[in-house]
């Protein structure tokens, strides 16, 4: 299983092998048992199967790619509805405008959905998690019917792969790993550090070699506004609307 988890790469471009319902359904179940804030279980997910649909949500996504050649396509939302539902049937009223309930919708989906890919590649499957279902929520919503407290969050991609990638090497344990306290003064030498391997590593793959580091990477992504319309969207499904 260490091994397992060490060796996660995206998958760009799958086989033409199926994966049947019966295949793809008892990876989403056994997802099921990943841990829930309170139990609330906040997330759904749409198989879209549909071909017309499929085109486009690929393309409301910019990865036409990805999805028109992989034999599975999937939507993560973040889904406090059911609540809704639930606590309606004992003649109350959810309150989910706050912060904390769009987290704890976003945290439970985002571990449902790293439990299933841990399902799906112990049986070598390969994945490929898309973000790209924010660059358009308000046109995926309407595209799948997602009602008032459901949000997509990211979309997946699986299948089995043509290939195996090369495993990017993560930041030095260090790095993320705090005791007793958090230690933000060793930053300096160990991001040094883990430029030049990650700078030999990308310049030596196999394919989209480049000559950059990690912090230039980072620098050039944080220093760009992102899908600043997404503050609205979820509001307008109902979250973060609190006082």
């Amino acid at each position: 299983m260490l091994e397992l988890l060490k060796s996660h790469t995206s998958v760009r471009k799958y086989s033409d092998e199926k994966i049947s319902d019966e295949q793809l359904y008892e990876l989403l179940e056994a997802a099921q048992y990943s841990a829930s804030s309170h139990f609330v279980q906040a997330y759904s997910v749409i198989h879209v199967k549909d071909e017309e649909k499929i085109n486009k949500f690929a393309a409301l996504t910019n990865n036409e790619f990805q999805f028109t050649t992989a034999p599975v396509a999937l939507l993560f939302c973040a889904d406090l509805k059911r609540n809704v539902k639930a606590v309606e049937m004992h003649g109350k009223e959810l309150i989910g405008d706050r912060v904390e309930d769009f987290l704890v919708a976003a945290v439970d989906t985002a571990i449902y959905a790293q439990n299933f890919v841990i399902a799906a590649e112990s049986k070598g499957y390969g994945i490929c998690y898309i973000g790209g279902a924010r660059n358009n929520p308000a046109e995926i919503s309407d595209l799948f019917d997602l009602p008032e407290y459901v949000i997509p969050l990211f979309a997946m991609t699986v299948g089995v792969p043509t290939k195996k990638n090369e495993v990017k090497p993560r930041l030095p344990l260090e790095a993320v790993v705090h005791v007793d306290g958090y230690n933000e003064e060793k930053y300096d030498d160990l991001l040094k550090e883990y430029d030049e391997t990650y700078n030999n590593y990308i310049k030596a793959r196999t394919n989209n070699k480049k000559d950059i580091t990690w912090t230039e990477s980072m620098a050039d992504f944080w220093s760009k506004p992102r899908r600043a319309h997404l503050k609205d969207f979820i509001q307008s499904k109902g979250y973060l609307n609190e006082e």
